[in-house]
């Protein structure tokens, strides 16, 4: 596939992500958005197909309330780079991919159609964009997906050496798994974290300097604390000792914060 080179301005070069879903917004029915992640917004897409060149099939854990999910994300290329993304176990992703699974030639730009299901479920109907004639595998929710997604990958040009779902994790900074680590522990609400950082005008911790992020463990724990204690100023020197002076002496801070909540936890029932 040739693509013509448009001089001036535009948009950068991101691939546009499509989410499937099967829901109405403001009137309007959608089985597609987009997400406005500055904006905190959901962007219904009013058409439901999309026509292009399947490029890439790969899995990809993305986080949601506190667990990784796994996610199929169906690359096309078009007018821009296309990202179709959703759950693995989706009827849209399983009905995907079992169309696929019939087709050898790659070379050939292929329609994806959301087709609505019952009870808000979607489906994906697939088309030969030049034939318009629709490629239709049997239902069979026993396929064996991942040796159905090994099988796309490889004709798409991919090497994958085992039949197995094989994820793709997203690069990690080491600040943002330390604060996702310290969250899942004091079972911190996720939402609470990104309030915050939005003050701080940024969307993950390692974008912080290191003693904002410091502060932002400590409001976590010590909110975590507000019920524990009788005096917030016991729960606040007790946190310095046990745990701020603890990793400064070189101790695990993930083991020290466990120490610190079970010692908490202790006293108040050894006070009631």
């Amino acid at each position: 596939m040739t693509t013509e080179i448009k001089l001036g301005l535009c948009n950068p070069p991101e691939p546009i992500y499509l989410y499937v879903k099967n829901a109405e917004l403001g009137g309007e029915s959608y089985l597609w958005y987009h997400y406005d992640i500055d904006r905190d917004k959901t962007i219904p897409v009013s058409q439901r197909a999309l026509t292009g060149y399947l490029s890439e099939l790969r899995l990809t854990t993305k986080e949601f309330k506190g667990k990784d999910n796994l996610k199929l994300d169906i690359v096309v290329s078009a007018d821009e780079l296309y990202v179709v993304r959703t759950g693995v176990e989706t009827n849209f992703a399983k009905s995907f991919l079992l169309a696929v699974s019939l087709i050898q030639d790659f070379s050939k730009p292929l329609i994806i159609v959301a087709n609505a299901g019952d009870e808000n479920t979607v489906f994906c109907n697939l088309y030969d964009a030049a034939s318009k004639s629709r490629i239709e595998r049997e239902w069979n929710k026993n396929a064996d997906w991942a040796t159905i997604i090994h099988d796309i990958q490889f004709r798409l040009g991919g090497t994958p050496s085992t039949p197995k779902l094989t994820v793709v994790p997203q690069p990690v900074h080491p600040q943002d798994l330390r604060i996702k680590n310290i969250r899942t522990l004091l079972d911190y609400p996720l939402d609470l974290v990104k309030e915050w950082l939005q003050f701080q005008d940024v969307d993950r911790p390692s974008l912080l300097h290191i003693s904002k992020i410091n502060e932002l463990v400590k409001s976590m724990c010590l909110a975590w604390a507000a019920d524990k204690c009788n005096y917030p100023n016991h729960a606040e020197s007790s946190y310095q000792n046990q745990v701020v002076d603890a990793v400064g002496l070189g101790a695990d801070e993930l083991t020290a914060i466990n120490a610190w909540m079970q010692q908490l936890q202790a006293t108040k029932a050894g006070a009631m």
